[in-house]
């Protein structure tokens, strides 16, 4: 089971492309439109709403994010309705980042609190270092070029933190001057790395290698473009 997802959005279209957006970061995560009035007009629904997030959740609770205030009003007013409240939180956060983190967070299999989490973090700007935390041993390194079209921007960002969720690994990546936690896909896309472009990977920890030869193998098939 995966924490669900539901966007509350005044406008149709816009609620089902931040789904879309989405939905490329974690396929197997349910992230549900509840955008628009029942005729097409621009507002919220509240029993949309309700449906969504009923709909949502497997069992392992709902994040819902909100586009503007009277948004944020409908998504709590469903909430308090459920049978069980608690199964569900809305988050005061960036709508497109943080439904971007949110659902890679999911994907991961983080619980309902650390979903929320990494979609309020998203709020804040993304964390690139210029330089190498202290570490204890030395670091697994490792060079990569980047082939693929779009270098390391939403979904290559978001496959290479799956790729290396739950790995007992401090993984950095590095373009030129600046550095991205390897577990942030806001802070990778930070990095604008782009196709042609090299960057370094560097690993410490009990799973370092393994998160290396992960990394490797996604750069090897292009990122699955």
């Amino acid at each position: 089971m995966r924490v669900g997802l539901v966007v509350v959005s005044h406008i149709a279209r816009l609620a089902e492309g931040v789904v879309e957006l989405a939905a490329q970061m974690a396929p197997d995560v349910t992230v549900l439109a509840a955008g628009g009035l029942p005729d097409g007009g621009v507002g919220t629904d509240y029993d949309s709403v309700v449906a969504a997030v009923q709909r949502a959740d497997s069992g392992a609770g709902v994040v819902l994010l909100y586009d503007l205030g009277s948004a944020q009003m409908t998504a709590e007013l469903a909430v308090e309705s459920l049978a069980d409240p608690g199964s569900a939180v809305v988050v005061d956060a960036p709508l497109v980042e943080g439904a971007v983190a949110a659902s890679v967070a999911a994907q991961g299999g983080a619980d309902r609190a650390a979903v929320a989490e990494a979609a309020a973090s998203a709020g804040a700007p993304p964390a690139v270092e210029t330089g190498l935390a202290p570490e204890a041993g030395a670091p697994q390194t490792t060079r990569l070029t980047l082939h693929n079209e779009v270098g390391l921007h939403a979904r290559p960002a978001a496959l290479l933190v799956r790729s290396i969720a739950g790995l007992d690994a401090d993984v950095r990546i590095r373009l030129g001057d600046d550095e991205a936690d390897g577990h942030s896909v806001l802070a990778l896309m930070s990095l604008s790395a782009r196709k042609d472009d090299t960057i370094d990977v560097s690993a410490t920890g009990p799973q370092a290698g393994e998160a290396i030869r992960r990394i490797e193998a996604l750069a090897e098939r292009n990122f699955d473009e």
